[in-house]
C-alpha cells in the first residue's frame, strides 16, 4: 500500500495556534519537500507523535507525518518515497512496538536523531486476553497467540496524560540537543505542554473520582494506562489489536460481567470496525458510544486536536460510569 505523505508547514504549525492543530494535520500536500528546508524537519509516525512535534517545535519545525488522516496507525505500510523522506529528515519521532514498519524503517534509515517515545516513559502489560480461551481445549495456535499478547508491552501512553507530558519533556530534550540554536524556544514550548496536560490529568482526575461504577467496555484494549490512572478497569472485546477477533467464551463473560458491574455503555472507535461492539451491545441490552483513541484526527473525531478529543473522552466516560 503506497501511503500518502502528509506535510504541515511551518506556516501551518504558526496558525494552528489559533485554529486547532487536529484540524490542519488533517490536510495532505506532495508537493513540498519535506528535508532540506531551512526549518527542523521531523517526520513523526502518527497523530500523537506528530501533534507532540508541532506543539514543541512551534514555528521552528516543520513536521511531517507518515500515517494520513484516517489510517488505522497499526496497518502502515512504508513507501519507498516515504523512506527517502525519512532519510532526509533532521529528526524521526516514533513509538516503538505500535507499528513494526516505521520501527524498521527508522532502524535502517542514517537520520541523526531518532526519538522513541516508548524509551520516555514506563511501558506496562495491559490488554491480556487469556479469558478469550477459558474453556477451548485443542486450540494450541490460539493459546499460544493469547500468552504472546498477554505479555505484550501496552504502547496507547499517550491517552494518560502523565505519561504524555513524560515523553513530551523528553521529546523537547531531544530536539534541544539536535537543533540548539532555538533550545530556549523548545524549553518553553514544552513547559507550556506539560503545564496543560497536567490540567487535563487534574480534570479527569476530578471528573471520575466519583462514580457508580468503575468498570468500561472498550472495543479494544487501548485504554489501559488511562483506566490505572484514574481508578477504572477497562474490559475489553479484543486485546491490543483493533482487529483481533473475541471468542463466544469472552462475549459470554463480558455479558455476565456487564450485569455484575452495571456496566451501561460499549465503547467503539472511529477507525476501525463498530460490528462487535454493537453486536455485544445489542446482545447485553446496552448502550453503545464512542471512545476514540487518538490515533488519529477526521472529521468524524469529536474535537480538532489532541485536548478537544480528550476532553470529549472524559465526557463520555463520566456519562458511561454514572459520575455524581
Amino acid at each position: 500500500m503506497n501511503v500518502r505523505r502528509r506535510l504541515i508547514s511551518a506556516t501551518a504549525v504558526t496558525a494552528a495556534t489559533a485554529l486547532g492543530l487536529g484540524a490542519l494535520s488533517a490536510c495532505s500536500s506532495d508537493s513540498a519537500a519535506t528535508g532540506n528546508t531551512d526549518k527542523f524537519d521531523v517526520v513523526a509516525s502518527f497523530y500523537p507523535m506528530a501533534f507532540l512535534a508541532e506543539q514543541i517545535g512551534g514555528d521552528h519545525a516543520n513536521v511531517t507525518s507518515l500515517t494520513e488522516p484516517g489510517q488505522e496507525p497499526h496497518d502502515l505500510e512504508i513507501s519507498t518515497k516515504q523512506r527517502a523522506q525519512l532519510e532526509e529528515a533532521d529528526a524521526a519521532l516514533y513509538l516503538k512496538g505500535l507499528q513494526p514498519a516505521v520501527d524498521e524503517a527508522v532502524s535502517q534509515t542514517g537520520i541523526k536523531t531518532k526519538i522513541d517515545a516508548a524509551g520516555l516513559t514506563r511501558l506496562e502489560d495491559h490488554g491480556s486476553t487469556e479469558h478469550d480461551h477459558e474453556g477451548e481445549e485443542g486450540h494450541a495456535e490460539e493459546k499460544g497467540h493469547a500468552e504472546e499478547e498477554e505479555h505484550a508491552r501496552d504502547p496507547h501512553i499517550w491517552l494518560d496524560p502523565v505519561k504524555y507530558a513524560e515523553v513530551a519533556e523528553g521529546v523537547g530534550k531531544a530536539f534541544e540537543k539536535a537543533d540548539p540554536d532555538h533550545a530556549a524556544d523548545y524549553k518553553k514550548n514544552t513547559a507550556a505542554l506539560v503545564e496543560k496536560l497536567n490540567g487535563l490529568n487534574g480534570e479527569f482526575e476530578n471528573g471520575l473520582k466519583d462514580t457508580k461504577t468503575k468498570v468500561f467496555f472498550t472495543n479494544h484494549a487501548a485504554f489501559g494506562y488511562l483506566a490505572e490512572r484514574y481508578g477504572l478497569t477497562q474490559e475489553a472485546i479484543s486485546g491490543l489489536d483493533p482487529e483481533s477477533e473475541p471468542s463466544a467464551a469472552r462475549v459470554r463473560e463480558l455479558q455476565q460481567e456487564a450485569k455484575a458491574d452495571g456496566v451501561t455503555t460499549v465503547f467503539y472507535e472511529t477507525l476501525v470496525s463498530d460490528k462487535t461492539a454493537k453486536t455485544l451491545a445489542r446482545d447485553a441490552k446496552l448502550k453503545t458510544d464512542v471512545l476514540d483513541p487518538l490515533e488519529g484526527i477526521t472529521d468524524k473525531s469529536r474535537g480538532d486536536d489532541y485536548f478537544q478529543v480528550m476532553e470529549a473522552n472524559l465526557k463520555a466516560l463520566q456519562a458511561a460510569l454514572g459520575a455524581k
